[in-house]
């Protein structure tokens, strides 16, 4: 008798960014080349303070510490205190992580979320949120508030994804905002993990180096009531400090989930290289390239933001972040097409949801000269 052999391998949806190529293909045929504002990896250099902290680490023989050394999880500590408002988090309640990618697929099996478990996330939404709960066999659910959902699905909550200032969405949730959705979260017992990879990069009324107030923190204490327990804050230099490249990202928090979730790396083998913990310590202590880099993503955006409105496209939200959130009324592949024709390629807002429809999104992540190349096709469009 032959036994029908079960598949290997996880059954997950493709890719989404590979149904990009033919438009790819479309726009590298304009005669000035392609502008490429889709996916928004960091293409400035690398502050020197970080590669001389990398260069001088990098004799390490020996295996790093899960956990974080304490001079990197102290200095993370010092970080939140100047940079987010939350003064007094213990060192031990940090830890670092390999990019912030990688903790958002794999936190919520790290957290123990499993079948007929419910994890929400935000209704537009980076896609890993999906392939997280997938991975725990846990069931994903879109919404931006509790009170949104089903009596039934809402008993079943296990942890919540916020992601302010979200992505692709550039939305930022105020303190009140924020205080709701926690206060929700722990009547029903669920963790709140906030995702707050671009808080450094507020615009207008949340841009502090132009007089604007800064991005809330979970772990803010008016937030938090001062209670740390069950909300979990995750962050990543990638963008503040242009390392995507060395995968630097740390989540801070609740002190016993912490504990556990150090001890499940551990035996996971879930280590940031000693390296590289060195230079996000050497990174998280000088303010001054963040400074710099957001002076940089701000002319980006002035000079993009007249030029796409001009390409007849409304921007919604868009108050912080690395990218225009827009949509010209009409299909977004219509408008991901039109934007190809002009040697521009962007992100369709279909990958982050349905509620994504219609929807396209912008990076600022291109060297000026190509910024200022689709400014100018744009606006002559």
């Amino acid at each position: 008798m032959t036994v029908a052999a079960r598949p290997f391998g996880l059954d997950l949806p493709d890719y989404p960014w590979d149904t990009m190529a033919p438009y790819r293909d479309l726009a590298a045929r304009h005669p000035d080349g392609v502008v490429d504002l889709s996916i928004g990896t960091p293409v400035d250099p690398t502050p020197a303070v970080i590669q001389e902290a990398l260069a001088a680490a990098a004799d390490a023989p020996g295996y790093p510490t899960t956990h974080g050394t304490p001079a990197l999880r102290e200095a993370v500590a010092a970080w939140y205190e100047r940079r987010r408002g939350v003064p007094g988090l213990d060192p031990a309640a940090v830890m670092p992580t390999v990019g912030s990618k990688e903790l958002v697929a794999w936190l919520p099996l790290l957290l123990g979320l499993g079948p007929g478990d419910v994890l929400v996330r935000p209704s537009v939404a980076y896609p890993t949120y999906d392939i997280g709960a997938r991975f725990a066999g846990a069931e994903a659910v879109a919404a931006d508030d509790l009170d949104e959902l089903d009596p039934q699905v809402r008993a079943r909550v296990r942890m919540v994804w916020i992601n302010s200032p979200g992505n692709p969405t550039g939305i930022v949730r105020d303190v009140a905002s924020t205080r709701r959705i926690v206060d929700q979260a722990r009547a029903l017992g669920a963790v709140v993990a906030s995702d707050e990879c671009y808080a450094e990069l507020g615009w207008g009324p949340w841009d502090v180096q132009q007089g604007g107030t800064p991005v809330p923190s979970v772990l803010d204490p008016r937030v938090t009531g001062g209670d740390d327990s069950l909300l979990l804050s995750a962050y990543s230099m990638s963008k503040q400090s242009n390392v995507a490249g060395y995968r630097a990202a740390f989540l801070a928090g609740d002190a016993a989930l912490m504990r556990n979730l150090v001890n499940s790396r551990k035996h996971a083998g879930m280590i940031v290289p000693s390296p590289v913990q060195e230079a996000m310590r050497a990174g998280l202590g000088d303010d001054e390239h963040v400074l710099a880099q957001k002076a940089r993503y701000r002319s980006r955006r002035e000079r993009l933001v007249p030029a796409v409105e001009a390409f007849g496209l409304r921007i919604d939200a868009s108050e912080a972040g690395l990218y225009l959130w827009c949509t010209a009324g009409e299909d977004t592949w219509d408008t991901v097409r039109r934007f190809a024709e002009q040697g521009v390629v962007v992100g369709p807002g279909v990958f982050y949801g349905t509620a994504g429809e219609g929807y396209v999104r912008l990076a600022l992540t291109a060297p000026d000269e190509r910024i200022d190349a689709a400014a100018a096709r744009l606006g002559a469009a």
